[in-house]
């Protein structure tokens, strides 16, 4: 389902300049994408569209305490990536939420990190976030393999 949504991200770019559904199912269906993976990947968007993150402001002295389903989901890495994000003014903290929201949607447990930076990655994509250069590379970056010693 990740290496659909990221071939839409890369070539539909503007959100709402993709094709109709059925036309996208068969663009991607010719691009090799299984079925199955193409439902879950339409449907995983869908949800997004209709997930708007809540509107709060968040004291700045606030501490966000995670759920034990958030750490054992998302594990360390995950979370430190997010709380990174947000440190950095990438990402809000309603836009965090909506994050941890999509990620919990996924099958996987726990999410690997490479997953969960395509999920923000769609998620700042979905909310017409501008994402600097550098951010959007750091989100693509294939895993660094570990260094051989």
């Amino acid at each position: 389902m990740i290496d659909v949504l990221v071939f839409l991200f890369e070539n539909y770019f503007d959100l709402n300049a993709h094709p109709a559904p059925g036309t996208l199912v068969r663009k991607l269906s010719a691009a090799g994408f299984d079925p199955d993976e193409i439902s879950l990947a339409l449907d995983w968007l869908d949800d997004l569209k209709s997930a708007r993150p809540l509107p709060f402001v968040a004291d700045p002295r606030a501490v966000r305490v995670h759920t034990a389903e958030e750490h054992d989901r998302l594990g360390a890495d995950g979370l430190d990536f997010i709380l990174f994000l947000e440190g950095a003014g990438v990402v809000t903290p309603p836009l965090r939420e909506l994050i941890i929201e999509r990620a919990l949607g996924m099958d996987d447990e726990p999410v690997p990190l490479d997953k969960l930076k395509i999920i923000v990655l769609m998620v700042l994509w979905s909310q017409d976030q501008d994402l600097p250069p550098l951010i959007v590379e750091e989100l693509l970056a294939a895993p660094e393999e570990a260094p051989l010693h």
